[in-house]
């Protein structure tokens, strides 16, 4: 038989792209930032509340740790696809001192940043058609990580009114018999919500009494403010350990976005089909990143105490600024670094002549004549919000905020 020419080569019926991969969207969050990195490139003066990446550079010792372990040979080949041995040394000890949570080393996977975490444990616990509950608003990663699994996403809303934390009940209300995960995040992405410990317990006995496995995403964990807890499922409900699996990693805490490293930590089987699947997905996180996490894990944290008093500072100013603004109801944020205000008293208003239906056209206007980059709620599952990261500095923050404000009060 001859090969396609090249006038019937391109005849094929099938698609270029595989339905699967095709039907992913976009971060929302990386497309805000690159597009307020783009206009700044432009000579625009935009201020960006987009991307959830402290300001503050990674600590000295970390990068001194790096430097060292760059110019170390045995760091230039191959190491173990599921982490190096004393980085899950490491996470064991971490976990225990800041969580109180017992693990054991063969109970983790060391992954390429948290978005890999969440994939593989995606992959690894759900067939086509299981069910996940996923409280909203929720982390834009978390859907298309189920959709790619095969999973199907169970969206359970919350509001501002119930400061954006579900109850037993609307959980109880979405379970089916197809229901196998509930996807749990506090300190919460996107909104800052912290559960407290009755919550956490309340929430892990019905996940217990269901059969339902619980995927615990703590990244924010040692962000929390105003006396709140961040309080471990498996360690509010220890019966729970064999159906939880904990997602982590040094990016928020320590002003790591770029080094790449996350981890799950779970059952010892769930753990080694993820590490068989990272195998050949991507064998092992770079080696000096490795090393670098290890640093952070086993020192002081001294550095991040002084990133969460800043964060704790600019969170209490930009709750003031947004609640100030007509139209704007914000409710104040317990963890992370981020606020989440309720703008739909602004939705069928005009500003500049433009007709402002959904919180889409909200944000496109707040950039186009404020020049200030915020994230629609639309792309974390509750339209009529806006989220914006304070993890920028205090002086960005206060003018992008009051810069907002102003447009915003032309609304009528």
């Amino acid at each position: 038989m001859s090969a396609p020419t090249a006038s019937t080569a391109g005849t094929s019926q099938k698609p270029r792209i595989s339905t699967r991969i095709g039907n992913i969207a976009e971060s929302a969050t990386l497309a805000v930032d690159a597009k307020a990195k783009a206009l700044k490139a432009e000579g625009r003066p935009v201020i960006g509340f987009g991307a959830g990446e402290p300001d503050f550079p990674t600590p000295q010792p970390i990068v001194e740790a790096a430097v060292a372990a760059a110019q170390d040979p045995k760091n230039h080949r191959y190491s173990p696809a599921g982490g190096l041995p004393e980085l899950k040394a490491a996470i064991v000890e971490k976990t225990k001192r800041d969580s109180g949570y017992e693990i054991a080393a063969n109970q983790v996977l060391v992954t390429n940043g948290g978005k890999q975490a969440v994939y593989e444990t995606f992959a690894t616990l759900l067939d086509p058609g299981d069910v996940v509950i996923l409280p909203a608003p929720y982390w834009t990663t978390y859907p298309e990580a189920i959709a790619l699994a095969g999973g199907v996403t169970e969206v359970v809303v919350t509001g501002s009114e119930q400061d954006y934390l579900p109850t037993v009940d609307q959980l109880e209300a979405a379970r089916t018999p197809a229901t196998k995960v509930l996807l749990w995040c506090s300190p919460s992405n996107p909104t800052g919500a912290v559960a407290p410990r009755e919550l956490t317990e309340a929430v892990g006995r019905w996940a217990l009494e269901n059969g339902i496995w619980v995927v615990t995403d703590e990244i924010y964990e040692h962000l929390v403010y105003d006396g709140a807890e961040a309080v471990s499922l498996p360690v509010a409900v220890p019966e729970l350990a064999d159906t939880t699996v904990v997602l982590n990693g040094v990016a928020k805490t320590y002003a790591m976005t770029g080094w790449r490293v996350g981890w799950m930590a779970g059952p010892t089987d769930v753990i080694k089909a993820a590490t068989n699947l990272q195998s050949h997905l991507s064998s092992n996180v770079a080696n000096v990143s490795q090393r670098a996490a290890v640093e952070a894990l086993t020192g002081p944290l001294d550095a991040v105490a002084e990133m969460r008093t800043a964060f704790d500072r600019r969170r209490r100013t930009i709750v003031e600024l947004l609640s100030a603004i007509p139209g704007v109801q914000c409710p104040t944020p317990k963890g992370a670094f981020y606020v989440y205000p309720d703008v739909r008293e602004l939705l069928g208003k005009q500003i500049r002549g433009q007709k402002i239906e959904t919180s889409l056209d909200l944000a496109a206007a707040v950039l186009e004549h404020a020049e200030v980059a915020v994230v629609p709620g639309e792309a974390f599952g509750t339209p009529g919000y806006f989220r914006l990261s304070y993890a920028l500095g205090d002086d960005d923050l206060r003018t992008g905020v009051e810069r907002m404000g102003a447009l915003l009060r032309e609304a009528q």
